[in-house]
């Protein structure tokens, strides 16, 4: 078995529990590949060479990789989307710090978790991701995301104007912030702290969402995601940011911005002692009053 290890910094609680996690990946004789700058890291930082591995820099250099490990936080785990890519090499994210949906193997958790992982005990769960298309090549590079895409404004206070076509049918300008275009995975990410509904990781749907909408009537909308979301920007600022996921671009005016579905899905591992339901429960902390 070969796995690639990524990661960029960690909490300095979570030291010992990496020195025993490249223990156990080493007594099961796991071929490991570390994310060269993250192995940097851990050599000068924290001072430890993990023993017996090698390291790659980019995706071209996961050929053979049977699983992909981010240790750090959700943003980690969305870093490390653009290096898996569209491999279909099953990722499995590793928590060293706070809450984390992607990110779900808890400190506390981690020997327990690798005994499942060693027996065999997970399923893998096909994740969609949202494809952006434009005339000026943003995000050329990766133009995917896993979580979702946002516009919002850059260089003003003024609100700006998102107009917006859902399957070539108008929807709405909207006039707000900004705007959010969410996958299934993402609708525990930005989508739900501006108000977006949770939806199951599976589910055929984006979620659009406007950022502070100036008209209160404005609600977040869940569209099929078999359809093609046309947005145009306006408003008094000559220049916008685009985010797709952790990155970001700014673009001008007269840019029509065009999301699919991506024609490749992220695979994750999840394990049989777990479930999508029983992970909000944890991570919101629902039912933590007793009267519920």
């Amino acid at each position: 078995m070969r796995i690639a290890v990524f990661g960029r910094t960690i909490n300095p609680v979570f030291y010992e529990s990496l020195k025993r996690l490249f223990g156990i990946l080493h007594l099961h004789h796991v071929e490991v590949t570390v994310y060269r700058p993250f192995l940097e890291y851990l050599q000068s930082v924290i001072v430890f060479d993990p023993p017996m591995v090698t390291d790659f820099s980019n995706h071209h250099e996961l050929q053979n990789v049977d699983f992909f490990f981010s240790i750090g936080g959700d943003g980690a785990f969305l870093e490390a989307i653009s290096l898996v890519r569209d491999s279909g090499i099953p990722m499995v994210g590793i928590n060293s710090g706070r809450l984390g949906f992607l990110a779900d193997v808890a400190q506390e958790e981690l020997e327990s978790s690798l005994e499942r992982f060693f027996s065999s005990k997970y399923y893998l769960q096909p994740r969609s991701l949202i494809k952006l298309e434009s005339d000026i090549g943003l995000f050329s590079e990766f133009p995917y995301a896993l979580n979702e895409f946002t516009v919002h404004k850059q260089d003003t206070s003024q609100m700006i104007t998102v107009h917006v076509e859902v399957g070539g049918d108008f929807l709405n300008s909207y006039w707000a912030d900004g705007l959010i275009v969410s996958t299934p995975t993402g609708s525990t990410a930005y989508s739900l702290a501006v108000g977006g509904p949770i939806i199951t990781p599976t589910a055929a749907n984006f979620i659009i969402a406007p950022i502070a909408p100036h008209n209160l009537a404005i609600r977040p909308v869940v569209v099929p995601d078999s359809e093609e979301i046309r947005l145009r920007i306006e408003g008094r600022g000559e220049r916008y940011m685009a985010s797709l996921d952790s990155r970001s671009d700014a673009f001008g005016s007269h840019v029509e911005i065009r999301l699919c579905k991506a024609d490749f899905s992220i695979s994750v591992l999840q394990f049989d002692n777990q479930s999508f339901y029983s992970t909000l429960r944890n991570k919101l902390m629902w039912g933590i009053d007793k009267r519920n």
